[in-house]
């Protein structure tokens, strides 16, 4: 397993440095679309728990404007997402920027997403476990369903890749991971467009 770890950290740094260069020319046109779009900056940074828990700050591209009601009350999703937003999400392209977090050594191609700050005190210890590895942009649960299954069985699937990572798992799940994206897969929930909130229950 320490070989495969050591093997997986020095390929996420060399793809994605990689990625980063041949993308470069797209990368600006997105920018430019956003910054037409949104009219504000078109990056989306937060603060997430990491490895071990450590908080690292997660690069993502804005498909939402900053609108807010009359009451001073950030406005819905639905709301706020622009069409060009919509079609960056569909096509993950918003993700695009956590090249630079994995180049960074923050996070991974593979592995448990990188959840909310707030729900750290809320995991229970068996939870607590989906941070003994390092978070990926495209993991287990999302391959598995994304924003459609439950947060138990989201949790049941990070879990089991915590303990069962290996080179076979991380390839299924890459070819499972191009797949959804291409026929757009488990997107939004039937609820909203991101997942509803975890609120400590199993």
């Amino acid at each position: 397993m320490f070989k495969y770890v050591s093997f997986k950290h020095l390929f996420d740094f060399s793809f994605s440095f990689v990625i980063l260069m041949l993308i470069f020319p797209f990368t600006l046109l997105v920018l430019t679309v956003l910054l037409i779009d949104l009219n504000e900056s078109p990056f989306f940074i937060q603060k997430r728990p990491g490895f071990k828990g450590k908080v690292f700050s997660l690069y993502k591209f804005k498909t939402m404007k900053t609108m807010f009601d009359n009451k001073g009350k950030l406005l819905s999703d639905n709301n706020r997402l622009t069409f060009v937003g919509r079609i960056f999400r569909t096509l993950s392209i918003d993700e695009l920027p956590q090249l630079l977090n994995i180049l960074k050594g923050e996070m991974s191609f593979i592995g448990p997403r990188p959840l909310l700050l707030e729900y750290l005190p809320l995991y229970s210890d068996e939870q607590m476990k989906r941070h003994n590895v390092i978070p990926g942009i495209s993991g287990y649960a999302q391959v598995n369903g994304r924003n459609l299954i439950s947060w138990k069985e989201k949790f049941k699937l990070d879990l089991y890749y915590v303990e069962n990572q290996s080179f076979f798992l991380d390839f299924k799940i890459l070819v499972l991971t191009l797949k959804n994206v291409l026929t757009a897969s488990g997107i939004n929930s039937n609820i909203n467009l991101t997942m509803e909130k975890f609120n400590g229950e199993n």
